[in-house]
């Protein structure tokens, strides 16, 4: 039976469900946001405290996107209250893994009242869609049950999807050791900068492709999850990440929808402002003290803490280069904050400031002070640069970081600091201190990485064409509906 018109115009009632991890599970808000803008209904589900976490909606969309709670069990070994990865130090992110799986029951059952009891329109109409992210291969088998189909949103950069490649094309070209992901692999056009280092292609094939403590791998939840949704979201674009982006549709075989970056805009605009405790106001007072673009800011992200070692290579870098600087040292998880070289704050008094803990990034970022930004090369993080154009030193730690680098660098955003020893966790002090020079200090070479920043924040400000993307999603996800009637 054909939709009325009535049918067709109503809004659509989505659920969205990230993994949990903040450097998805803030992603996914973006996109909520972005759905409620264009007046549909979203429930977001997580744990109870990454909901409780979760920066505030604007007020204007509250009454279109529902939080719902769903606790995790408890699992041997698991410290209590864990429910994050930057609640865990990562050798126990495969317990929480466990825990996550033990979800399956509380989400069939939260999804069976959600359509027993539908009715009406917004939150208390059927949903008409299931967001999941890559980990929840038992998802798609429990909204099928209930008729409700499911679109797979991925945050990874397309260059990580293109890499991975469909489960087919693994098995006709086998990768298992570190040496099969330190080159492109076959069904990516050549020539092509993707690959991995030593280190990271170790870091992929002991964390991702191996199976954990939950029974299944990485790569076995995303290919599993990924079978079973008929339609992909990706947190890509065609400005940034080119011909990648189409790509993917060819090598999986069905729809990959560009989502566009999702970067925090409303953050942006709003970052001259805010309450802010003492110690953060202190940062900004140093700040507004320095001359234009001098400070590099300094942070690699809320999911791998460095390795002492790796902190001592940065702090002495940071020194010989003599550049000023702020410095978000993440803490680890449960542990005491990371040991700096001895007389290392006394030498750079005055221009360097490191502060261990929270930093408002966005914030800093916007500030006129800071003129580049030394990375871990996390998509979320150089979304939040691109928005203030500023050029990359770059140091990938895991995952996706080093594809993504690898672009950028290729790109002329940035350079990326070398690792000295094959395999190990080692980069040297020297190569820091180069990197940032070139970055922030040689004239020539530092003006064509402005340039080609400022380029890219030319591309996401362009809102109209980052807003397009989602338009071009919700009325994918709007005609299947319709034919699914």
């Amino acid at each position: 039976m054909a939709e009325s018109k009535t049918d067709e115009a109503a809004p659509l009632h989505v659920v969205v469900f990230p993994w949990l991890a903040f450097g998805h599970i803030i992603p996914f808000l973006e996109l909520s946001e972005h759905l409620a803008r264009r007046g549909h209904f979203v429930t977001f589900v997580s744990a109870p405290r990454n909901l409780a976490r979760l920066r505030p909606v604007l007020p204007e969309l509250k009454p279109r996107i529902r939080l719902a709670p769903l606790p995790l069990p408890e699992v041997d070994g698991l410290p209590a209250g864990a429910e994050s990865t930057a609640d865990v130090p990562p050798e126990k992110v495969e317990l929480l893994k466990v825990a996550f799986d033990g979800l399956a029951g509380p989400f069939a059952a939260f999804l069976a009242d959600a359509c027993a009891a539908a009715g009406g329109e917004g939150h208390p109409k059927k949903p008409d869609w299931i967001v999941p992210d890559f980990a929840h291969h038992w998802l798609p088998p429990i909204a099928d049950e209930h008729k409700v189909p499911c679109a797979l949103f991925l945050i990874f950069p397309a260059a990580l999807l293109a890499f991975i490649g469909p489960k087919a094309l693994n098995e006709a070209h086998p990768r298992a050791a570190a040496e099969d992901f330190m080159v492109p692999p076959p069904w990516i056009p050549s020539p092509s900068p993707i690959a991995y280092r030593r280190h990271e292609a170790e870091w992929l094939v002991q964390a991702s492709c191996r199976p954990n403590i939950s029974g299944a791998s990485d790569m076995e939840r995303f290919w599993k999850t990924l079978e079973l949704c008929p339609l992909v979201a990706c947190r890509c674009s065609r400005e940034v990440d080119g011909s990648l982006c189409d790509l993917l549709d060819e090598l999986h075989g069905k729809p990959f929808l560009p989502s566009g970056l999702l970067a925090p805009y409303d953050a942006a605009r709003a970052a001259a402002g805010g309450d802010d405790d003492e110690e953060t106001a202190g940062l900004l007072r140093w700040l507004d003290a320095q001359p234009a673009r001098s400070v590099l800011y300094v942070a690699f992200g809320s999911e791998a803490p460095l390795a002492p070692e790796q902190v001592a290579a940065l702090a002495l870098g940071l020194g010989l280069v003599g550049v000023r600087f702020l410095w978000a040292l993440r803490r680890p998880v449960g542990e005491d904050p990371p040991e700096l070289p001895e007389g290392f704050e006394a030498r750079v008094a005055g221009r360097g400031v490191v502060r261990v803990g929270w930093v408002p990034q966005v914030r800093v970022l916007a500030h006129a002070a800071v003129g580049g930004f030394f990375t871990h090369a996390g998509m979320s993080s150089l979304a939040e640069s691109f928005l203030f154009g500023h050029p990359l030193v770059m140091l990938p730690l895991f995952a996706d970081q080093g594809l993504t680098a690898r672009l950028m660098a290729e790109r002329r955003v940035g350079v990326e600091v070398p690792w000295r020893v094959d395999g190990g966790r080692a980069f040297a002090s020297e190569d820091v201190a180069a990197a940032v020079r070139q970055v922030m200090v040689g004239e020539e070479e530092r003006e064509v990485f402005r340039r080609n920043a400022e380029e890219l924040k030319e591309v996401l400000w362009d809102t109209a064409r980052q807003e397009r993307y989602i338009d071009e999603l919700v009325e994918h996800l709007l005609v299947q509906r319709r034919a699914d009637s």
